[in-house]
C-alpha cells in the first residue's frame, strides 16, 4: 500500500489540484438540429478599449475567447494590450500560460473523468472569454468572473468542460467570464532584492487578475454586463485567488461579491521567503546579481527546473524555523504594496467589509480512495491504523467525534472526508462575520458522483459541473444522469441569485440562513438538500490540534 500511497500523494500535489479541460469548440446540452451556431463577424462586432472583437452565436449566447485584455514583459506589471486595426477574431481559446508537465495524464481514470485539455503554451498569454446573452443592448446584466484552480502553478480559463459558461450565461442572463494569467515562476518569483525594477514581480500574476478585472470594468457594458455588479468566484487555487483579491488594494471596487470554492486562503507567502526562493533561483541559473537582467532571457524549462530545485530547497528551512502557509512557493507574497497584509490573518480586510462572500468545500476533496484501490475496501481496523500517523493516541477520540458527526459512516470515510479545505472555510466563514459587514453564507457539497463505481466520491473539483450548470456537459465527471442534472439546476441558480442580490436563497432551496459563529449554519447539497448546524464543529476543534497538510 506504501507504493500506491505515494502515487496518491505525487497525482495529489502536482496534477489533481488543477482542475483542467475543453477546447475550444462551443458544447452544450441539446439534440441535433435544436441549436444554431451563427458565426457572422456583422452580427457578433463588440467595440473594446484595444479594437473590435467578432465571436459566434451559440444557440442565443454571443461567445468571445482569447480576448487580450493586457500585456506583460516577463516579471512585470501588466500594461493595456496593444491597439489593433480592424476586427480581431475571438472565436477560439488563446494561450495558457506555461507550466510544468500534468502527472494526471498517466492515471487513465483520472484522464478520463477530468478530461483536460491543457490548451496551447505562451508567455502572451493575458486573455478573457465571455459568453453573454446579450451584446451592444443597454441592458446590465451580473457578471461572473471565473478564476481558475490549479494553485498559482497550473491550469487555465478554459480547464475543463464545466467551465464552459454557455449554460449559466443562458439560464441567468448573466455574463460569465474565464480568463488566463501568469503562474508559478512567471507569476510569482520575487526577484524584489534585485532593485525597484522588480519590486512588484512577486505578484505578477495577482496583478494581471487586477489588470483582468479592471478591462472588465472598462468594457463590460459592451458585452451586455454591469459593471457596478461583478462576482468573483473561484475553486482551489481560484478560491485562494478571490480569498486575496478580496486584500488587495489595488482591486477594491473592481468586484461587489465573491465565491470562494475549496480554497480558502488566511494566509499567503511572506516576503521573506519569497525573497529566499527568488535568490535561489538566481543563484540555480549562475546569473550575477549585477547582471539580473539576463534571468528575462533564460528558457521557460530551464527557468521553471531551477524555480522548482529553489522551493524544494528553501521550504526545509521555513518549516524548520517554523513557518506554515497553506501553499509554499508559487503564490502571492506580503510586499507591503500589491498586497500590504496577510489576506485573513488575523482579521477580515477592511476594504471587502461590505463585500457578500460566499465559502465551501467538497465533503471529500482529495479522497484517497480515489487514487489507492485498496483503500476502497478498508477495514475500520485498518483505517484506525493508518489515522495513528496524525492522531497518535488521540485516535479513538477523533473516531467517536467522527461518528458523533457522521453517523452511518464506512472505515474508508474516516479517511476520505476532508480536512484539509474544511476547516480554513470555516475559519474564513468565522473571520468575516466577526468583521460585521456583509453577510457570509457557508456550504458542503456532499453528493458523490457514480462514475467508475463510484470511486471519484465527492472529490476536489467535484461542484464546479453543478455551479456552471454542466452536469450533462461534463459527463465523466458527473454520469450526467437526472439527478446530477436536477442537482446542477439548483446549484447554478444559487450562485446566479447570489452574484445578482448577494443572497443565494432560491426557491427550490430550503430557507439558507446567513453564517454566523453561534449556529454555523451550512448547506448541504445532495440529491436532498438541508442547513445544518455546527454539524461538524467539535470535530473541526479537534482537528486544528494537529498541523494541517499544506501544498
Amino acid at each position: 500500500m506504501k507504493a500506491r500511497t505515494l502515487l496518491f500523494l505525487a497525482i495529489f500535489s502536482s496534477a489533481t489540484i488543477s482542475c483542467c479541460g475543453t477546447g475550444s469548440s462551443p458544447k452544450h446540452s441539446g439534440k441535433a438540429g435544436e441549436s444554431e451556431l451563427l458565426t457572422s463577424s456583422q452580427a457578433t462586432v463588440v467595440q473594446t478599449v484595444s479594437g473590435r472583437v467578432a465571436g459566434y452565436i451559440d444557440d442565443g449566447i454571443f461567445t468571445y475567447k482569447g480576448i487580450p485584455y493586457a500585456k506583460a514583459e516577463r516579471f512585470m506589471p501588466p500594461v493595456p494590450a496593444d491597439p489593433w486595426e480592424g476586427v480581431r477574431s475571438s472565436r477560439a481559446y488563446g494561450p495558457t500560460c506555461p507550466q510544468g508537465k500534468r502527472t494526471g495524464w498517466y492515471s487513465d481514470e483520472l484522464a478520463f473523468s477530468f478530461s483536460w485539455d491543457d490548451g496551447f503554451p505562451d508567455e502572451d498569454c493575458l486573455r478573457v472569454n465571455i459568453w453573454t446573452p446579450g451584446i451592444n443592448d443597454g441592458k446590465k446584466r451580473p457578471v461572473m468572473v471565473w478564476l481558475h484552480g490549479g494553485g498559482y502553478s497550473s491550469g487555465s480559463g478554459q480547464e475543463l468542460p464545466s467551465y464552459d459558461g454557455r449554460n449559466l450565461a443562458a439560464k441567468g442572463d448573466v455574463v460569465v467570464v474565464t480568463l488566463n494569467h501568469r503562474l508559478n515562476v512567471l507569476g510569482f518569483l520575487d526577484l524584489s532584492a534585485y532593485g525597484e525594477k522588480y519590486s512588484r514581480s512577486g505578484n505578477a500574476g495577482l496583478l494581471d487578475l487586477v489588470a483582468a478585472l479592471d478591462w472588465i470594468q472598462k468594457n463590460i457594458t459592451k458585452f451586455g454586463g454591469d459593471a457596478s455588479n461583478v462576482t468573483i468566484f473561484g475553486q482551489s487555487g481560484g478560491g485562494g485567488k478571490v480569498s486575496t483579491l478580496l486584500a488587495t488594494p489595488d482591486a477594491k471596487g473592481m468586484f461587489h461579491k465573491a465565491i470562494v470554492q475549496s480554497g480558502a486562503m488566511l494566509r499567503t507567502m511572506e516576503s521573506r521567503w519569497s525573497r529566499r526562493i527568488g535568490a535561489a533561483v538566481v543563484e540555480e541559473l549562475g546569473i550575477s546579481p549585477c547582471k539580473i537582467d539576463e534571468i528575462k532571457n533564460v528558457p521557460y524549462d530551464k527557468l521553471l527546473a531551477a524555480g522548482e530545485k529553489a522551493i524544494a530547497r528553501i521550504k526545509p528551512e521555513a518549516e524548520k524555523e517554523g513557518y506554515a502557509a497553506f501553499i509554499f512557493g508559487w503564490a502571492p507574497t506580503v510586499d507591503g504594496a500589491v498586497l500590504p497584509r496577510q489576506p485573513f490573518d488575523p482579521q477580515a480586510p477592511e476594504q471587502s467589509r461590505d463585500i457578500p462572500v460566499m465559502i465551501g468545500t467538497t465533503i471529500h476533496e482529495f479522497s484517497a480512495s480515489t487514487y489507492v484501490p485498496e483503500m476502497r475496501t478498508i477495514s475500520h481496523e485498518e483505517a484506525e491504523g493508518y489515522l495513528k500517523r496524525t492522531y497518535g493516541n488521540r485516535t479513538a477520540e477523533f473516531v467517536e467525534l467522527f461518528k458523533d458527526t457522521y453517523p452511518g459512516y464506512e472505515p474508508k470515510d474516516l479517511i476520505d472526508t476532508d480536512f484539509i479545505f474544511r476547516p480554513n472555510a470555516v475559519e474564513l466563514a468565522n473571520i468575516k462575520f466577526r468583521q460585521g459587514g456583509a453577510p457570509v453564507y457557508t456550504y458542503l457539497f456532499a453528493w458523490e458522483s457514480p462514475v467508475m463505481d463510484g470511486i471519484l466520491r465527492s472529490t476536489h473539483c467535484m461542484e464546479i459541473p453543478f455551479v456552471f450548470n454542466n452536469a450533462d456537459l461534463h459527463a465523466s465527471m458527473t454520469g450526467g444522469s437526472e439527478e446530477a442534472v436536477a442537482l446542477a439546476d439548483i446549484m447554478s441558480q444559487a450562485w446566479i441569485n447570489f452574484a445578482r442580490t448577494g443572497d443565494p436563497n432560491t426557491e427550490e432551496l430550503p430557507q439558507w440562513p446567513a453564517y454566523s459563529c453561534c449556529d454555523g449554519a451550512t448547506m448541504f447539497f445532495n440529491n436532498t438538500c438541508e442547513v445544518k448546524y455546527n454539524h461538524d464543529k467539535e470535530l473541526i476543534g479537534f482537528i486544528r490540534q494537529f498541523p494541517t497538510r499544506g501544498f
